[in-house]
Order: structure tokens, then C-alpha cells, then sequence
């Protein structure tokens, strides 16, 4: 029975949502979005600045109630989440302000006190590291330092379930690949969940196994950062076959000389649409970053 309970907990996922849909003063900020992170996974969240990454976020750890649709972390509700699963997870916005008027020290061994597994010896010893002051007041820090204090008590934690927005959004590029070195070390060694938004494609690139993309408030890809180059391509028409273009496309581009060209994906068979064997068709390899600014702009 023990092993079965087990089993049962390590398939439940540390974090999902179905149907979240959001709106902020009559704009839809979130459509029907459903998402789910595997256990032990590192996710890439990817969207351009407004697409709706931190609401998405905020609303899967119930920091904020969506219009409708259901978020889950660790099996139970996000809006009404136990002391327990919150001493499993760690969470570090795109701008931290939590407890200003504190040392960095003082911050941390303060927060240390709620978190059973909290690495002392790792908080003092980053804090080193990083050359940020421990006697110097958060709202002296820096931004950058400030990003770098929150994401030493996030790490700190152990958690089971890391969720970072936008991290290395004021780090220089120096310390960002710190961070992200931080985190693979982390995941790989403890099994860590990991959920991190970015529009920097070359973070992605670096850490995460599986990007999920963000537009316009609708997640309008999933696949694993390697599976990208094989799974999506751009397709050129000439003018006079753009009419065979096929209806499902994730981005669509008409040209002056009336050509098209459309990032299409490979189907169940693992083919292009037939459109990519007309007289004239092109269909192009794209890596992360130009699929990221072909569906994009």
C-alpha cells in the first residue's frame, strides 16, 4: 500500500492549471490556458513583455484569482494551499520588495526559520560569492543585487518546486549565467521542479528542457528545446501557390511580391503539410530565437 501512495504522489504535478482565463480592465490577458509541469522538469515560459507570463504565474500559485479555470500545486488548490506545500516551493518575482527594511542577513535568516530544509551554509556563502553586503539594507541594494538576494533565499529553501519570473531580468550577463548555472545544479542534483519566464531565448537555451510559449494570452506551443528544429519550419509560398497554404499555422506572413510564408509544424506522421511539396515551396529550419520572432512580431 506504502509503495502505491507513492507512486500515486510522485505522478501528481507540482504545478498545473486548466482553463485560466484572466482580464485586466476588459482585455483578456489569459484565454483557456492549460499547462502542467512534470516532476523533475525544467520549463522555459517564452513570450514577449505583456503576454501575460507573470499573471499566468501568479494565478498558478494562487497569488492571484483568476477569472475562471482551476490552478493545482502539488495536487491542491492554489488558492487555498497548505503551510506544508508552501514550505515546498519557492517563489522569486520579477521585482522583489518583500521586507525592504531588512538587512539581506537579517531577510534571510528571518525566512530561514520557516523552511524545515533551509541551507544556511549556501545563503552565507552565496552572499560571498555574489559580493553583496550582508549588513546592507535591501532598499540600499541595487536591482540587480536586490534580484540576487531573492533568488539566494529562493535556492536556499531546497525547494521541490522552484517558479521564477523574468530572474535574470536585472542581472548583468555575467551574473545571469550564475543563475543559471545555480539553477541546473540545483535540478539536476535534487530532481527540483523548475518553472522560469523569460524573453531572453538564450536562457532558455541553456537550462530549460522544455519551452511553453506564451502569445497573447494563449499557450500556442509545448515541446522540448531540442525538438524545436525538427518540429517547426518556416514554409515560403510563391504569390502563385499561396492560396494551397494550409489553414493551421502558428504565424502567417503575407510579402509585397504577394508570397507567404507560415512556421508550420510537422503532424502525428511526422510530415510538413502538403503545401511544403508544391513547385516552388521552401521550407526552412528555424532555431529558438528566429522561431521565437517569427510567431512574435
Amino acid at each position: 500500500m506504502n509503495a502505491v501512495l507513492k507512486e500515486t504522489a510522485h505522478a501528481i504535478a507540482p504545478l498545473a492549471v486548466h482553463g485560466l482565463t484572466h482580464c485586466y480592465e476588459g482585455s483578456n490577458v489569459l484565454r483557456g490556458v492549460d499547462l502542467a509541469l512534470e516532476p523533475g522538469s525544467v520549463l522555459g515560459l517564452i513570450g514577449r513583455n505583456g503576454a501575460g507570463k507573470s499573471t499566468l504565474i501568479r494565478a498558478m500559485l494562487g497569488l492571484l484569482e483568476p477569472l475562471s479555470g482551476e490552478a493545482r500545486v502539488f495536487g491542491e488548490p492554489a488558492l487555498k494551499l497548505s503551510d506544508a506545500a508552501k514550505a515546498r516551493l519557492a517563489y522569486v518575482p520579477q521585482q522583489p520588495e518583500a521586507l525592504a527594511w531588512l538587512s539581506a542577513q537579517q531577510m534571510l535568516d528571518f525566512v530561514g526559520r520557516f523552511y524545515p530544509r533551509w541551507d544556511a551554509r549556501f545563503a552565507n556563502q552565496t552572499l560571498e560569492r555574489w559580493k553583496i553586503q550582508p549588513n546592507k539594507l535591501l532598499a540600499k541594494l541595487s536591482p540587480g543585487e536586490r534580484q540576487r538576494v531573492d533568488l539566494i533565499r529562493a535556492l536556499a529553501s531546497q525547494p521541490e518546486l522552484l517558479v521564477l519570473d523574468e530572474p535574470a531580468a536585472a542581472l548583468d550577463p555575467v551574473a545571469r549565467r550564475e543563475l543559471l548555472r545555480e539553477v541546473a545544479l540545483r535540478a539536476g542534483e535534487s530532481g527540483t521542479t523548475v518553472l522560469f519566464s523569460t524573453h531572453i531565448v538564450s536562457d532558455l537555451e541553456r537550462v530549460a528542457s522544455e519551452i511553453a510559449f506564451l502569445h497573447e494570452g494563449r499557450l500556442i506551443l509545448r515541446c522540448g528545446v531540442d525538438d524545436t528544429k525538427e518540429r517547426y519550419a518556416r514554409l515560403w509560398l510563391p504569390a502563385s501557390k499561396s492560396a494551397a497554404a494550409p489553414a493551421q499555422a502558428l504565424s502567417r506572413r503575407r510579402h509585397e511580391d504577394g508570397s507567404l510564408s507560415l512556421v508550420v509544424e510537422r503532424d502525428a506522421q511526422d510530415r510538413w503539410p502538403e503545401a511544403a511539396n508544391l513547385p516552388g515551396a521552401r521550407v526552412d529550419a528555424l532555431g529558438l530565437e528566429d522561431l521565437f520572432v517569427e510567431i512574435a512580431e
